[in-house]
């Protein structure tokens, strides 16, 4: 099933179940949105061609206020995160980030099912510590008694471990005599 406009291919539905949007003629081009399906299991792929890196995806607040994107280019993709000091109020230097980073507790695992092993941490024992990075609460259930999992962007660690070799660094600094 194709869906036209303007004289051109505008979606593109495959009997394998997978949809192709944006310049496409039966195969995507530059600049395009699928979804596809393999062995039943689907995955978005987006594409834009060139070497320049481009926003394949924005988040909006409230539909306006763009508050990350998902930035591709030919050989990198990064997840952004609103940073810009023109955002942003009350900042105060981070303190004791050394006594923070030790009550974190992190473990080597893998995930139920799989048997990839991993190095990660407990959500919840972090929600404490850094409750900006995590999602969800602990023990939450669907009204099917499914598991809903919290979740962790361990991103979110990042200035608490920068902080953290900074107070190393100056206490090494001072111990050396510096």
């Amino acid at each position: 099933l194709r869906i036209r406009g303007g004289g051109a291919d505008m979606m593109y539905f495959q009997s394998t179940g997978n949809i192709y949007m944006g310049g496409l003629t039966a195969e995507p081009q530059n600049g395009f949105l699928c979804v596809k399906s393999h062995a039943g299991k689907y995955s978005i792929v987006v594409g834009g061609g060139g070497t320049d890196s481009f926003t394949a995806m924005a988040f909006a607040e409230d539909g306006d206020a763009v508050v990350g994107t998902i930035a591709i280019s030919s050989s990198s993709t990064a997840y952004n995160t609103s940073s810009d000091y023109r955002l942003k109020e009350n900042v105060v230097d981070l303190e004791n980030a050394t006594d923070r980073l030790k009550l974190l507790k992190p473990y080597r695992f893998n995930f139920i099912d799989t048997a990839r092993t991993i190095d990660g941490f407990y959500a919840h024992e972090v929600s404490s510590i850094v409750p900006e990075a995590i999602t969800g609460e602990k023990d939450a259930v669907d009204e099917n008694d499914n598991i809903v999992p919290q979740g962790i962007d361990q991103a979110k660690l990042v200035p608490l471990l920068v902080a953290t070799i900074q107070e190393l660094e100056a206490r090494i600094a001072v111990l050396e005599g510096e």
